[in-house]
């Protein structure tokens, strides 16, 4: 659109549900460019339109396009500048949904026995598949429910996708055959990644950088905790009554979890509130005597039709993931972290039953040596993270880096391979069984770290389209979660704990320790050069 036809313009609502009207950017890429092209003032006139909602003032000159804006930067309709009270309702919420789904994709692994004796099934692979099949469906249902929550919105995607996870981990209690376990697992996983690829962009529509440490920490502890404890509360559940209750349990807290959402969880996606305003707009103005032709949002282009909008959201995650080093290099290393992850999930019970010969219940307990690692880590970092960052922002003339996020990561990635070489070595040993076990708290800290550090960071980089960037990585990620457990009965059982761990704990050094080090020092550039980073 030429600028002979861009306006300026104020707009002020009583209600404060309608935004300010501001200059049309010239849009490049998928950002709104920062410098604005004004013309001379023409005559100006006042114009009032009933919204419904209160009376909307507009100040305007003879142009044809009104594009919306937040009515300022204080503005109460935009999710940053909630009250810290909404802000963190919305965390725990969202972290709640990315809690639970993880829970089903692990819960079964304990009663994998009692899985195998009712459909006859003899083969480790297959029976590993019961439980890494619901983490392939991860990795496809982020490429098109992370760009979707760009098009509809986040919440009211996130909550149709929770409700399919709903209805199929509901009736994968019912399953009748192998066969319809594994198929209703897959769909059960397909809704219940949305809030791995979605729960990110909440958190970076309402969170401003240097706040935004704590709640992405708690957010990223929720999808590895899962795992956890879906394990320890799946053994008991498996030892005092059938592998069908572990589905119909997590049934009944996902609703709990549901119907709260419905409630309490608001939208936060800018492009999707203004372009509410705008709508509002459109339906209090009388068609033939409106003075402008087009009315749309600082983040819309000419083609605002749905096929465009869709083709481009659903290609995004692809775009970054081709032409992002960041999301390149962050995504392999985490596709590592999570693959180790659920390898360690579905191998904990043969370390504790076969070689420490523990009964179904006491060896789930272990996944709590995991959990402390877990949380531990999670909890010192979330409160040092935002602190460090600020800190780094000082040093740096008070302009803020995304980088000041990763310094965490060095530990991290350290913790991670001398953990693996600790359970290893001393569970080939057999030595006491807290040997392995702190083995195991020293991997779930060093995960953490890392995790916690690459979603904030990421978060940083792509704020507006954080999703899509998350997308991309959650695709990579889980096809590891998917692919490590099939693997790893066949490496343990041709090298032993020992051997495999080592392996893993180098792959862990080569992988891992050169990231933060190259991102300090090089993702600057990497970012000034590239079309969607901040």
């Amino acid at each position: 659109m030429s600028t002979t036809n861009q306006i300026s313009a104020s707009v002020s609502d009583v209600e404060g549900t309608l935004g300010a009207v501001s200059p049309a950017p010239t849009l490049q890429g998928d950002h709104p460019s920062k410098s604005v092209h004004h013309i001379p003032e023409q005559s100006h006139s006042q114009k009032s339109y009933n919204t419904g909602d209160g009376e909307l003032l507009a100040t305007t000159n003879n142009a044809d396009v009104l594009i919306v804006d937040w009515d300022g930067p204080d503005d109460p309709q935009n999710p940053k500048n909630w009250s810290y009270r909404r802000k963190w309702a919305a965390t725990i919420i969202i972290s709640s949904f990315t809690f639970i789904s993880p829970v089903s994709s692990s819960m079964i692994a304990p009663a994998t026995g009692q899985v195998a004796s009712a459909f006859g099934i003899d083969n480790d692979v297959m029976l590993a598949l019961t439980t890494s099949i619901f983490v392939l469906a991860y990795a496809m249902g982020p490429l098109f429910l992370g760009p979707l929550s760009e098009i509809y919105g986040r919440s009211r995607v996130l909550q149709l996708a929770n409700l399919w996870y709903l209805v199929w981990n509901l009736v994968c209690g019912f399953a009748q055959s192998e066969s319809q376990l594994l198929a209703f697992r897959f769909l059960a996983g397909l809704g219940g990644s949305a809030p791995l690829s979605i729960g990110g962009g909440f958190l970076g529509d309402c969170w401003q950088p240097h706040e935004r440490g704590r709640a992405v920490a708690i957010y990223s502890l929720a999808p590895l905790m899962g795992p956890v404890v879906g394990p320890i509360t799946g053994a008991w559940v498996a030892q005092y009554s059938t592998w069908r209750w572990v589905f119909w349990s997590t049934c009944i807290v996902d609703a709990v979890i549901q119907i709260i959402g419905m409630f309490a969880l608001q939208e936060t996606y800018a492009p999707v509130l203004l372009e509410r305003k705008a709508e509002r707009i459109r339906r209090s103005m009388d068609a033939e005597k409106a003075p402008y032709r087009e009315i749309r949002t600082v983040f819309e282009g000419q083609d605002r039709s749905w096929q465009a909008i869709m083709a481009k959201s659903l290609s995004r995650p692809f775009v970054l993931f081709a032409h992002e080093p960041i999301v390149q290099l962050l995504g392999v290393y985490m596709a590592y972290l999570y693959g180790t992850l659920y390898l360690f999930l579905t191998t904990m019970p043969s370390i504790f039953q076969g070689t420490y010969h523990q009964s179904v219940g006491i060896s789930g307990l272990h996944y709590a040596a995991l959990g402390i690692g877990l949380s531990a880590a999670s909890q010192l970092n979330a409160r040092t993270m935002d602190k460090v960052y600020i800190y780094l922002k000082g040093k740096n003339g008070g302009v803020a880096k995304p980088e000041f996020r990763l310094p965490a990561m060095v530990p991290g990635s350290l913790l991670l391979p001398i953990g693996c070489l600790i359970v290893g070595w001393t569970s080939e040993a057999q030595t006491y069984w807290i040997a392995p076990d702190i083995g195991i708290a020293l991997v779930g800290a060093g995960i953490i770290l890392n995790f916690q550090c690459i979603q904030t960071y990421i978060v940083d980089c792509f704020t507006l389209h954080a999703a899509s960037a998350l997308a991309a990585i959650s695709c990579l990620r889980s096809l590891a979660g998917f692919g490590f457990p099939l693997f790893a009965p066949a490496m343990y059982k041709a090298l032993g704990f020992g051997k495999g761990d080592t392996i893993l704990a180098v792959v862990a050094i080569v992988v891992g320790c050169p990231a933060p080090w190259i991102l300090w020092r090089y993702g600057e550039r990497i970012r000034n050069s590239s079309r969607h980073a901040r």
